[in-house]
């Protein structure tokens, strides 16, 4: 098993500066995004790799990643981030509980900002091949109106994705996943 990456706090994000490592993570499951490549064509790069608090946060569960802040490289354990992340999104615990579901069935999961929902979920990965599903993620007690899953709906058939509903039950340690085919009448 490989040595454990050390990826430095910095504001809101996390940042592994041993490119090596860094190009490792990456091409273990597309974890991160390269400083400076948008789209990276190879999985080795030399420049650091910038994680966000979700994935970072599974790669410290999973003892792949360990994170440390400030001059002295103090190191800030799994507690300590998840606490900060749940400051930083919404409904973190949800989310959280979706992204390692899906990491946990082999899937490649990025940030969904640039679609209007949670995660952009790839079977391959990000320069393999497109995305094929966009993932929205709702707490049980959230109401979903009529008017979101057409507008979601209409959104994910544009840009050619199948469109989901995540519902995680916590206590349960379940989620159900609701997906919408749209078709012409």
């Amino acid at each position: 098993m490989p040595e454990e990456a050390e990826a430095e706090f910095i504001e809101d994000f996390l940042i592994v500066w041993d490119c090596k490592k860094g190009s490792g993570l990456f091409e273990r499951g597309f974890y991160g995004k390269p400083l400076g490549i948008p789209k990276p064509k190879s999985s080795e790069f030399d420049v650091p790799l910038v994680l966000d608090l979700m994935e970072g946060l599974y790669l410290v569960e999973k003892n792949i990643v360990h994170v440390t802040e400030g001059p002295d490289k103090k190191r800030i354990n799994f507690r300590t981030l998840r606490s900060r992340a749940q400051k930083m999104y919404d409904e973190f615990d949800v989310k959280f509980a979706v992204y390692r579901n899906l990491r946990e069935q082999g899937l490649v999961v990025t940030p969904g900002v640039k679609y209007g929902c949670d995660f952009a979920v790839y079977k391959e990965g990000p320069g393999i091949d497109h995305a094929p599903y966009m993932v929205s993620v709702k707490s049980q007690k959230d109401n979903i109106t009529a008017t979101e899953i057409v507008k979601d709906g209409r959104l994910a058939t544009t840009v050619r994705k199948r469109f989901i509903i995540a519902v995680p039950d916590l206590e349960k340690n379940k989620i159900k996943y609701f997906i919408f085919k749209w078709f012409k009448a």
